[in-house]
């Protein structure tokens, strides 16, 4: 199954390390791809520095791509862990 949606960066400093690092943890047991998009940067969601890169800061919209047989579970972790900001 694949799923793509879109989420945004609520929290004041954008994804940093420590978030970046929240989402690593998350995904550690995902059977699922997940990519993050982010202008012209398409980046595996699952490697820290790829996350950085992306320089995402606050009101960024990443559109979340998600392809595996947990996809759903997938996105809605990613989904509360974005509307939490990441326990900031």
């Amino acid at each position: 199954m694949k799923i793509s949606t879109q989420l945004t960066v609520k929290n004041e400093m954008g994804l940093h390390a420590r978030p970046a690092t929240q989402i690593v943890k998350l995904l550690l047991n995902c059977q699922s791809e997940v990519t993050f998009i982010h202008g012209m940067m398409k980046i595996n969601a699952k490697n820290i520095l790829s996350i950085l890169m992306l320089a995402a800061t606050k009101d960024t919209i990443l559109t979340v791509e998600v392809c595996g047989d947990d996809a759903v579970e997938t996105v809605e972790k990613l989904k509360c862990a974005f509307e939490e900001k990441f326990g900031e």
